[in-house]
């Protein structure tokens, strides 16, 4: 997707050098571009470079990338003929074998024994001039050769002769002699018929992430448009760029990667699926402040075995997703949203340079279009800066996939394009892995406080019933309390939560719970005395007395 698009942040895709990013997937920009993103630019970010200030806070690049249609119907004329006119090639490249690997090398041995050969007849050429040398022998060739003159004029008087019948005995053994040297040449000539048998035979058909290049498969239109839009629709580029794609995952060995059992668990929180945007695009999260952790920067970067460990883990993770996170139905989901944190995040220097470089290109060239959306947060402003320098090389469509924003803006950010309850609890969502509560499939509601100002919160309940609920202040440094209230009159009030001042430290998430047994409202009131504004996140469940139990 990568994004999808990269390690010039870090395995993936796209993504920065200043961070050691690999990137689910990355678009192939320009050459003018790559050669420009390789130098100064490979100090920040290849081609997910673009930043246009915004009071240090959110920013996102001119124009806003919305992913065009893959149902043939929808694509407009011109783009319809290079579809058209790239499958024409696929099927002409596929009967050419040109997406058969090259038959590998001769063995080493067979040139090992050249120089062999060329020394035993260097030895051998003394001995050979030895009977020349010799007179006798010259003599007995002469000999030789003026007896053999009068045997070459015999034929030439016999020539004026009739030729003898021949009995059916001679004729039948010229016969037999032509058919048994026939039979005798079958064996040897057996390659040619196979041979022609192979050149007539179909091709074997090529898969790239399970989807046929050709056939009736409604998804294989949505792959091939990929390669497409990577190079702007001009086709024999982007038959190029798929010729090399399916080669490289053949001499890569992705199918066998995917069975491969890597064993990384430590990574797992550094490049990681959770969730989906709010247009279903599977999200795939980069956090490589973890790499803080020396024993685990060691463990993926310390020499160069490892480093292409890491190389491959990488790449077996975007595979995986990929197969399992994407359909590529016509109007099915084709591509991912990348988020990349880069809070702590370590210098591009050192061990992992190589890597991620390896990583950038590989990603770029191999997996086209697989980003929906590239967030960066955390951005430091140093980083935003050598992006703006970099914007001016990019094109209108890379620079519209990529969004920037700093520490204080990054939860806002983030819930624009993913709804709070699939963003985790570290990026100021409230997702949490095995909630006991609530689900994403339990939506929240986001409000904003004003400074200097409260905010109350009624949630109606019924008797007999359990109200559980959650809410979060990014930020915190508010008071919050909660009580219930009966419906009937003259019923008392009910502290559930004396208030309170939370500090920003605790706990990122307050939930709370209350057992109802007459109908009434809980109300939670949450008081920012901050000269700025908090965004507040909450949701509530009401649970039968069955439930609760």
């Amino acid at each position: 997707m990568a994004e999808e698009t990269q390690p010039q942040a870090a395995a993936a895709a796209p993504a920065a050098e200043a961070a050691p990013e690999v990137v689910v997937a990355a678009e192939k920009a320009p050459a003018e571009v790559e050669k420009k993103a390789e130098e100064p630019a490979a100090e920040a970010e290849t081609e997910e470079s673009a930043a246009v200030a915004d009071d240090g806070g959110a920013v996102e690049a001119t124009g806003s990338f919305k992913e065009e249609s893959n149902l043939v119907a929808d694509l407009p004329d011109p783009e319809k003929k290079a579809l058209d006119e790239f499958k024409e090639l696929i099927v002409a490249a596929l009967a050419a074998g040109e997406f058969n690997l090259p038959p590998p090398p001769p063995p080493p041995k067979a040139k090992a024994e050249e120089p062999a050969k060329a020394e035993e007849a260097k030895t051998e050429e003394p001995a050979k001039q030895e009977p020349k040398a010799e007179e006798p022998k010259a003599e007995v060739v002469a000999e030789a050769a003026a007896a053999a003159e009068p045997a070459k004029e015999e034929p030439k008087a016999e020539d004026a002769k009739p030729a003898e019948p021949k009995t059916e005995e001679a004729a039948a053994e010229e016969v037999t002699k032509p058919a048994e040297t026939a039979a005798a040449a079958t064996p040897e000539d057996t390659p040619a018929p196979e041979a022609e048998a192979d050149a007539v035979a179909p091709p074997e058909p090529v898969f790239i992430w399970g989807v046929p290049l050709v056939g009736n498969d409604e998804r294989t239109d949505a792959v091939l448009l990929k390669f497409l839009r990577a190079r702007e629709f001009k086709v024999k580029e982007a038959m190029a760029m798929l010729r090399s794609a399916v080669l490289w995952r053949k001499r890569f060995g992705i199918d066998a990667l995917l069975e491969a059992d890597l064993a990384f668990p430590e990574l797992e929180k550094v490049v990681f699926y959770r969730g989906a945007d709010r247009e279903c695009h599977p999200v795939c999260y980069n956090v490589y402040g973890e790499f803080q952790d020396k024993d685990l920067y060691e463990k993926a970067f310390g020499d160069e075995e490892k480093r292409e460990r890491f190389l491959k883990w990488r790449i077996q993770l975007l595979e995986r997703g990929i197969l399992s996170q994407l359909d590529f139905a016509p109007s099915g989901i084709c591509s991912m949203v990348q988020v990349t944190d880069l809070k702590n995040s370590p210098p591009m220097l050192g061990k992992h340079r190589a890597v991620t470089r390896q990583a950038v290109a590989l990603l770029q060239d191999n997996y086209p279009e697989f980003i929906a959306k590239k967030v960066f947060i955390n951005v430091p402003w140093w980083y935003l800066a050598a992006n703006k320098m970099m914007s001016p090389f990019l094109t209108q469509r890379t620079r519209s996939k990529f969004v920037f924003a700093s520490q204080a803006k990054s939860p806002e950010t983030l819930f624009r394009y993913i709804a709070p309850e699939q963003v985790p609890v570290q990026f100021g969502g409230l997702f949490k892995e095995d909630d006991p509560e609530f689900t994403t499939a339990d939506s929240v509601t986001e409000l904003t406080i004003k400074a200097s100002s409260k905010e109350t919160i009624e949630i109606p309940v019924t008797e007999n019933s359990t109200i559980v609920w959650e809410l979060r202040v990014l930020g915190w440094e508010v008071s919050y309390g909660a009580e219930f209230t009966p419906a009937a009159e003259g019923g008392y009030t009910v502290i559930v939560q004396k208030t309170r001042k939370v500090p920003a430290n605790e706990e990122p998430i307050m939930k709370g719970s209350f057992k109802v047994t007459e109908a009434g409202k809980i109300a939670l009131t949450i008081n920012n005395p901050a000269s700025k504004k908090k965004k507040l996140l909450y949701r509530s469940k009401v649970k039968s007395t069955s439930e609760s139990v």
